[in-house]
């Protein structure tokens, strides 16, 4: 379906009171092309408790920019784990001692799908003890775990739309409707350089499927659907890695 392209609004006045960083808190410095939406699904947390941790009365942020990621309270419980190859969420919430539904609340997951490299935020003290469990016990456990079958991984200039841009209906080339889907995670593509139907990793967006077109979308080029227009301009352009995925 044919798409009208967000561009990423050119500057604002960052506020002086923007960030307040507490000795106990997480924190992390604003790249190029990072976006506060961007940032609350690549640490799994919810934006609106990203913006209360810093202050922020909107969604700009600028480069150099110090973000909290945690709250000064839930520091002091939460562990965070990194996932590995062959990692699942199920087998993550045994070793940790925590049901699969507390991680998919904890890290606003709306499935049972991780990739490797995600932070996953675990809570209690059960996670503590696992934490401290030896290491050779977890690395014995993945050799029977299948690794996350990457096919290979591109370079892409990444877009973002949602479903009515443009006066569009929000049926996707392939038949999603994302009026009646806004959860569903879609990119548009070139055919030529990704199939339709192909499952990607994409760079701060997460795993979606390759289910649309678009007039401008040509190359190495790609549009990922965000179903909060603000978000997606927030989104603006910048270049990412796709992972394509067996």
């Amino acid at each position: 379906m044919k798409k009208t392209i967000m561009s990423l609004a050119a500057a604002a006045a960052m506020s002086a009171t923007a960030f307040g960083a507490t000795a106990s808190a997480k924190e992390i410095e604003v790249q190029k092309g990072d976006t506060l939406w961007g940032i609350s699904q690549n640490y799994g947390m919810n934006l609106k408790d990203l913006k209360k941790w810093n202050q922020l009365s909107s969604d700009l942020i600028l480069p150099g920019q110090k973000l909290n990621i945690s709250s000064q309270e839930e520091k002091s419980e939460e562990k965070q784990y990194t996932v590995q190859l062959g990692d699942t969420l199920s087998k993550i919430a045994k070793e940790f001692g925590v049901t699969v539904s507390d991680l998919q609340k904890r890290n606003n997951l709306k499935s049972d799908l991780i990739i490797a490299g995600q932070t996953i935020a675990i809570n209690g003290e059960a996670g503590e003890a696992a934490a401290a469990a030896p290491v050779k016990q977890e690395s014995a456990q993945k050799q029977n775990d299948q690794p996350v079958n990457v096919q290979k991984e591109i370079t892409v200039t990444a877009t973002a739309y949602t479903a009515n841009d443009g006066g569009i209906s929000g049926i996707t080339k392939t038949g999603v409707d994302l009026n009646a889907n806004r959860d569903a995670k879609v990119i548009a593509v070139d055919p030529s350089v990704i199939p339709l139907g192909t499952k990607v990793y994409v760079e701060g967006y997460g795993e979606a499927t390759a289910e649309d077109t678009g007039g401008a979308i040509k190359g190495h080029k790609i549009d990922v659907f965000i179903p909060d227009k603000k978000d997606a301009f927030n989104w603006g352009v910048k270049t990412v890695k796709v992972k394509i995925l067996n």
